[in-house]
């Protein structure tokens, strides 16, 4: 028995389409790749090259990370550890059993050295102390998951009402109370870019315990995230991938045909931005929320059903920045691995000015020291929300001379010389991203992830897995991690798996 409205040809099997070769796409591919049935796989690409929001840069002498960063709890549970081992891109370090049992409950570690604003250092207890209490209170948010109501509505609100409590009971001048109010301040910027939004009051209180750590020191890639990425594409069939190949329309729940194939139907056909259009059984969307966010009304024809479109409309999707910066010398102290800035006139409690544009470098959360290279020295920096953005629309001298003023204001040295080079992201403004990753935001909540999860249509058996969804915003637990991804695609592929088992079963033995 076949799929109404899908004809295979016998033998052949089904033709999938996958839309984004990044981490999602390609785990999919790899897994359909193992069964024999899948021989009619192509990963449509919009760009040049695969990885999506993996991307690892040849620059001041070695390769930076100008998308993900770390593997987030390298252990025996997250998918991609187990790949990167698999493949040999790790190093004893980051294999040892030693750091894979490390708990950290999601939490960056502490700064090596704190500068303020007025150019003196924040003792390194001021900082501990706020950042036990900081973090304190967000592994306390984890315990409204299943709560059938939350005091209030946002994981900011909540923060700011605890913070103001335990403001009452600080003893100290008022001059330490500011200071203790300015280092949590950086405290809400950090975990602005670990969540990806623009401020912590964007983010739903009830779901925000729903995302879910795995045991490890965070790792890195010693010669590169990509290089796991490009691993999976080497294992791929040749020309499985067609690069620059962006689409334009998923046009669904059809009955397409082509000339190559007379007598066969299609119940789904994509149109690519260049006219071509390719007829398919399943089309798996992997494409990033941000670009989801934008095309809704253009990418999918008929419209895709009311309650998917509002899952993707209120489902968060913010950007995290990265900002390079090479030295001829380190400013810092040897063994140094992360400089926190603090801007002393700032406090979580007060709404920061409207606009971001005058003072777009106070969202910076300070600097993490690159392994050098030979004899260069690097140091990275995270920005998120607007003033991320913002940052994206100078230009290269712009953000060099603002992020050199500012270096030399908190290190209190103002012949500090100026950076070589600088190297940034700009993931809001990458036409196939649209900004960083996904987070769940006030008015949504984990049934919306599900939700975008759905396979379409959605209330028919017959007409079976027309359009498929997989990403990083589809993983209810693991939003906003390659691990969330790769999951993903491993999981649609399952789907697609199953279903052509089951009606390989349905056919029955050929006589």
């Amino acid at each position: 028995m076949e799929s109404s409205g899908s004809t295979e040809a016998p033998g052949l099997g089904p033709r999938v389409l996958v839309v984004g070769g990044g981490i999602a796409g390609l785990g999919l591919a790899q897994r359909l790749c193992r069964h024999p049935a899948f021989s009619h796989l192509r990963v449509l690409e919009a760009t040049a090259r695969a990885g999506g929001r993996i991307r690892s840069e040849r620059s001041f002498g070695g390769v930076v990370e100008v998308g993900a960063h770390w593997i987030h709890g390298p252990s025996q549970g997250n998918p991609v550890f187990q790949l990167a081992a698999k493949y040999g891109l790790l190093g004893e370090k980051e294999l040892s059993e030693e750091n894979q049992l490390v708990e950290t409950g999601g939490h960056v570690g502490l700064p090596s050295v704190s500068y303020a604003s007025s150019g003196r250092t924040v003792t390194f207890e001021l900082v501990a102390e706020m950042a036990s209490l900081f973090y304190g209170l967000i592994d306390q948010m984890r315990e409204f998951q299943h709560a059938a109501h939350t005091p209030v509505p946002t994981v900011g609100e909540y923060l700011k009402k605890e913070v103001s409590r335990h403001m009452a009971c600080w003893t100290e001048n008022e001059e330490t109370k500011k200071l203790k109010l300015a280092v949590l301040n950086t405290f809400f910027n950090v975990e602005c870019c670990v969540s990806g939004t623009h401020s912590m009051d964007l983010l739903a209180l009830a779901p925000f315990g729903e995302y879910t750590v795995l045991p490890g020191l965070d790792c890195t890639f010693p010669r590169g995230y990509q290089g796991l990425t490009n691993c999976m594409v080497a294992s791929l069939p040749k020309d499985t991938i067609v690069f620059n190949k962006p689409v334009k329309t998923i046009h669904w729940n059809g009955s397409f045909q082509e000339a190559t194939s007379p007598g066969q139907t299609f119940p789904v056909s994509v149109e690519c931005e260049d006219g071509a259009f390719f007829p398919a059984h399943h089309v798996v969307v992997t494409v990033p929320l941000g670009f989801l966010k934008e095309r809704l009304d253009t990418f999918f024809e008929p419209p895709l059903p009311a309650e998917k479109a509002e899952a993707i409309r209120k489902i968060g999707f913010g950007t995290n920045n990265k900002i390079f910066l090479e030295f001829e010398e380190p400013f810092w102290e040897p063994g140094c691995q992360h400089i926190q800035v603090v801007w002393e006139d700032t406090s979580p409690l007060e709404d920061a000015a409207p606009e971001p544009q005058a003072a777009w470098f106070k969202k910076l959360i300070g600097f993490f020291v690159l392994p050098s290279f030979e004899s260069v020295h690097v140091l990275c920096g995270f920005i998120a929300g607007l003033e991320s953005e913002f940052m994206e629309t100078l230009s290269d001298e712009e953000v060099l001379l603002s992020l050199t003023q500012v270096l030399r204001r908190v290190t209190g040295n103002p012949q500090l010389p100026a950076p070589r080079s600088m190297l940034r992201s700009c993931w809001h403004s990458a036409p196939y991203t649209r900004g960083s990753y996904s987070y769940v935001a006030v008015g949504s909540t984990g049934d919306d992830i599900d939700l975008l999860a759905q396979p379409l249509p959605a209330d028919s058996k017959e007409a079976q897995l027309q359009v498929l969804f997989a990403g990083e915003a589809t993983h209810r637990t693991f939003y906003s991690t390659t691990h969330g991804a790769l999951l993903s695609g491993w999981r649609e592929a399952d789907r697609l798996i199953a279903l052509q088992d089951s009606q390989a079963q349905l056919r029955g033995p050929r006589l």
